[in-house]
């Protein structure tokens, strides 16, 4: 048995015990403002549908509608690969998970719109539609036939709707209250926000709404969209999305951007407002540094090119909004907003295909990482725990999605999703 190497050190214990008792508050800071994932389902999209426009068959109907198009404008996986460029090894399973996704789950994420694409009403025809919609919603959550995930966008806080929009909520949540509990995944999304103090009125709102209505407290969160130029640098030319987020006390579950509003915001002619725009690049890439390790999820925003007209439209529609989901998920950003129909089916190929292509690199990497690999593979790549997190976080992301299937994925790994979770650093979900 080998001697043990007999070690010294100058640094008495009471030294340690100081340097932890200073940075005791620090520990805690940090344990409360970036808890990291929460470990739950991220939806793919968010479908946007004006309020007065959504009936209780509005879900199954755009996934009837999607696989119309793909019927009459790319008939079979190898067309449907084709037109977006995708590899033939991924042809037929990525065409196979579309057409059953929109059979199945067409919608991830409904957001009732009560905002831009629902104008101003009256308010009797405004208070009707959230009585209707809070029905609705509650009826589907009832009958096992609402999206996973489903909520509303409200007005905005600012000065001329800012009682019109707490109005609705309060109608929409009163009645969906009155019909059953609060649905699981439930969103709300507060627009349009330039000013931390927006941010905590609302997180007032939920605190006062839960204390009024006997929910649990923290039971309403919201999302915050970033589609003000001062939502991104603030008057005195200080970062600002971080300071939303601290001003929502714990509620804020997710940032999305905002396309349209936040392009004109700062003089982007119409032609070139864009996702991919260099300022929509600037300002994402400001959310996603303020909103890593704290929970709070992001989301792209959408393109106004819709697929609809002839085939060669159709397909040009298809493209763009292919690369553009497909860029995303690059860059990092697992969610984005759909506008139409026709963009689910080049959503959920985007999404199956970068799953997919990624399934055997990312499994065989953190296999060798997780030390259950053969012995006999090859290592060519030294992972640190950092990118086994971000190996672990994708391959979860595939299967929540649907692009992966767990027998596949633990076949390849050696590990089951208990395991990719804590390798993937989520807290338990």
């Amino acid at each position: 048995m080998a001697q043990r190497t007999p070690v010294t050190t100058t640094l008495t214990a009471a030294v340690t015990a100081g340097v932890a008792a200073s940075l005791a508050s620090v520990d805690a800071e940090l344990a409360h403002r970036y808890p990291g994932d929460p470990g739950t389902r991220q939806p793919v999209h968010t479908v946007y549908v004006p309020a007065d426009r959504l009936a209780a068959d509005t879900v199954r109907t755009w996934g009837d509608r999607a696989r119309a198009l793909l019927a009459a404008h790319a008939p079979d996986a190898a067309s449907f690969a084709g037109i977006l460029g995708l590899p033939a090894d991924l042809a037929e399973p990525v065409h196979q998970r579309v057409h059953a996704k929109l059979a199945a789950e067409p919608v991830e994420d409904l957001r009732i719109d009560f905002e831009d694409g629902y104008g101003r009403r009256p308010d009797a025809e405004e208070d009707a539609d959230a009585v209707r919609t809070a029905r609705l919603v509650a009826r589907a959550t009832a009958d096992g036939t609402a999206p996973p995930f489903v909520g509303l966008r409200m007005k905005c806080l600012e000065a001329d709707v800012r009682d019109r929009g707490i109005r609705t909520l309060d109608v929409f949540l009163t009645t969906l209250l009155a019909t059953g509990p609060v649905p699981r995944g439930l969103a709300i999304t507060l627009p349009k926000v330039s000013r931390p103090e927006q941010v905590a009125a609302m997180a007032t709102l939920c605190h006062e709404f839960e204390t009024a209505a006997g929910l649990p407290a923290g039971r309403l969160g919201f999302e915050i969209q970033i589609e003000t130029s001062q939502s991104v640098l603030g008057p005195d030319g200080t970062a600002t999305v971080a300071r939303l987020i601290d001003a929502a006390r714990g509620r804020a579950t997710a940032l999305h951007y905002g396309t349209f509003d936040y392009s004109a915001a700062l003089g982007i002619s119409a032609a070139h407002q864009a996702p991919d725009h260099p300022a929509a690049d600037h300002a994402k890439a400001v959310m996603q540094v303020a909103a890593a390790g704290t929970g709070v999820r992001l989301s792209d925003g959408s393109t106004n090119v819709l697929p609809t007209g002839d085939t060669a439209r159709v397909h040009d529609a298809w493209r763009l909004h292919h690369r553009l989901v497909d860029r995303a998920l690059a860059r990092g950003y697992y969610q984005g907003w759909d506008m139409h129909p026709g963009h689910l089916p080049t959503r959920y190929a985007a999404v199956y295909a970068f799953y997919r292509s990624g399934l055997g690199p990312a499994a065989a990497r953190l296999a060798a990482y997780a030390g259950t690999a053969m012995q006999d593979a090859p290592t060519t790549v030294l992972d640190e725990p950092a990118t086994a997190r971000a190996l672990g976080d994708f391959l979860l992301r595939g299967l929540d999605c649907g692009a992966l299937d767990p027998a596949e994925v633990t076949d390849r790994t050696g590990l089951s999703r208990t395991r990719l979770t804590v390798l993937a650093g989520r807290r338990a979900g």
